[in-house]
């Protein structure tokens, strides 16, 4: 099981940069909305999403129903570690707060299985 726990992980984390592809591509101007949308950062962005489903679909196989949105909230702490260190973005003590008792639950809770 530990093997599909580290699957669906690394789903999160794939889902995670695809966010920050994402907000690198919408903080640019383009000249029309066609390019907007249909930009390279855009399409690979929404083909990791694509992969992070089939990920998560198949991990699911071994990992319990219940564990699916816990080791999911990871996704914050992801994003905001790659928000810091791609888009110099600042965290507050209150978002730190919050990140460490998001890691608080998904250990507690993981500690059951």
């Amino acid at each position: 099981m530990i093997k599909y726990i580290g699957l669906f992980l690394g789903a999160v984390l794939i889902s995670s940069i695809s966010q920050i592809l994402l907000k690198k591509s919408a903080n640019q101007n383009f000249e029309n909305s066609i390019r907007e949308y249909l930009n390279p950062k855009v399409v690979i962005a929404y083909i990791m999403f694509f992969g992070a489903t089939l990920i998560n679909v198949w991990a699911y196989k071994k990992v319990p129903l219940a564990m699916g949105p816990v080791l999911e909230s990871s996704g914050y702490v992801f994003v905001t570690v790659l928000g810091v260190v791609f888009l110099k973005e600042h965290v507050s003590k209150r978002k730190l707060l919050g990140l460490l008792m998001i890691l608080l639950g998904i250990f507690v809770f993981s500690y059951r299985f």
